[in-house]
């Protein structure tokens, strides 16, 4: 089958269209702008690559399928011309994942509002460390596995990473209702993707129909810590393993400790000892992303219990790009990069970092530019999280203009509160201008440049560049 994605260079897309590749298909595909990473390999990978959306190219192309990306709306050329003419067969990503990788597979579906693809790749891990083949499609940029796609053993479960955003604009059922879970990983639930959810209820909502689809000789591994996760009706249907450090999980998180060498943990499957953890992974919610991964990897392998699996393999495990990653490092200053974006994680790395580099400064420099973190509804959130370091930075709100003043966070107000708490709070108009000032205060003359801190930027987008221009000023202070 010849298969033409929309939107190829997007992470998800672009490994989505690696595996169909590794499955026999024909796969080419567009994108607005063609852009590395992703780019790269799949030109490696032999697959054609087309700059910008053209619909009579798309007709003299003339594949099988059309997979259209959910980043892609009405008003696109292409996708106008297959509206009008439905000359071409189309779908979302998700039901092409369902119908030519994901079906007769036993699929382990990794899903909660933070840690999913860190989850996920230690899923896979864990199984390819304990000598299996499994297939996996990993959201992100993993370093173990050294690939986000695979297609892996039919034998072996295919790990896959559980969107609960929308699939399409034609299909607004999220995403992991598409990938008949087997094992269905439930991590955390919060308010998120505001954009599409219109409160809690309609998240837990999502999330329960997600539990009704695992069948009756699969799983549900639940953070038994998450107030609204628990609040979820009781699924009777299926077995449910509830991990955490609460006495009550199944799988118990104990004796948690971290510094700067990384963190220790043990592992406990009811009441018995299941295995100590060292590791270079940060914070209490690293351990758990762990222990739900090996414990999901577990049941797939041995269904009369998971800890027959071995955790000391974890020691190995480098963790994915772009989360805490350590961009520059020396007595004085440690840059980070962080795709924190919720205030949950933001909060939870803040104070991870508090005890892996005590003694100095925290400043936090964050990019408000998802859907949900462009509100104002979460300017509390944002205020608790961000007061956990000593000195903020707030990039301007990403596309403005798509929001009226009533409903845009209001980074001034922001600051304003932080600065009453205590925190060291600046705004700016631009990026840029952020930047300017982030190298004006923390690098230039009379900023104690010898003073020992630790600078982390939140973004789940590029920041505009800033990021690279101050660890550029870093190196040359």
């Amino acid at each position: 089958m010849k298969i033409y994605f929309m939107g190829i260079c997007g992470t998800a897309m672009g490994n989505a269209a690696l595996l169909a590749r590794a499955a026999g298909h024909e796969v080419l595909g567009a994108d607005a702008g063609v852009y590395p990473p992703m780019s790269t390999v799949l030109a490696a990978a032999g697959i054609a690559l087309h700059e910008g959306y053209d619909a009579a190219r798309l007709e003299r192309i003339a594949p099988d399928l059309v997979v259209i990306g959910n980043a892609m709306s009405r008003g696109n050329a292409e996708v106008e011309w297959l509206l009008d003419t439905r000359a071409i067969p189309f779908t979302s990503l998700p039901a092409m994942l369902a119908e030519l990788v994901l079906k007769r597979r036993r699929n382990i579906v990794v899903c909660g509002t933070h840690g999913k693809t860190t989850t996920t790749s230690l899923t896979a891990f864990l199984l390819r460390e304990a000598g299996h083949d499994p297939g996996f499609l990993i959201g992100g940029v993993p370093q173990d596995p050294p690939v986000g796609a695979h297609l892996g053993a039919a034998a072996d479960p295919f790990v896959i990473e559980g969107d609960e955003y929308d699939s399409a604009f034609f299909d607004k059922r999220s995403k992991f209702i598409h990938y008949a879970p087997h094992i269905a990983v439930l991590n955390n639930l919060e308010f998120d993707h505001a954009d599409i959810f219109r409160d809690l209820a309609d998240v837990q909502r999502t999330f329960n129909h997600l539990t009704r689809i695992v069948p009756r000789n699969g799983w549900i591994v639940m953070n038994g810590d998450d107030a609204y996760l628990r609040a979820l009706p009781a699924p009777t249907w299926t077995r449910v393993v509830r991990v955490g450090t609460g006495a009550d999980n199944d799988v118990r998180i104990g004796d948690f400790c971290e510094g700067a060498d990384g963190a220790r943990f043990s592992l406990n499957w009811r009441g018995a000892q299941w295995g100590e953890v060292s590791w270079v992974l940060p914070g209490i919610y690293n351990a758990r992303n762990a222990a739900m991964a090996a414990t999901a990897a577990g049941l797939a392998l041995f269904p009369e219990g998971p800890a027959t699996l071995r955790v000391t393999a974890l020691a190995r495990f480098r963790g994915v790009k772009r989360r805490q990653e350590t961009l520059v490092s020396d007595a004085h200053c440690t840059v980070l990069e962080d795709f924190g974006h919720h205030p949950t994680a933001v909060g939870e790395t803040l104070r991870s970092l508090r005890a892996r580099f005590p003694g100095r400064t925290l400043t936090a420099v964050f990019e408000p530019r998802s859907n949900t973190t462009r509100l104002k509804v979460m300017e509390p959130a944002f205020v608790a999280a961000l007061s956990a370091a000593d000195a903020a930075y707030l990039g301007p709100v990403h596309r403005p203009e798509k929001l009226s003043p009533a409903e845009r966070l209001d980074t001034a107000e922001v600051v304003r509160q932080l600065r009453a708490r205590g925190v060291d709070a600046h705004d700016a108009a631009t990026n840029a201008a952020l930047c300017d000032l982030l190298i004006a205060r923390t690098t230039g003359p009379g900023a104690g440049v010898n003073a020992p801190r630790v600078v982390v930027f939140f973004t789940n987008g590029s920041f505009d560049g800033i990021i690279t221009r101050y660890v550029a000023a870093v190196r040359s202070a």
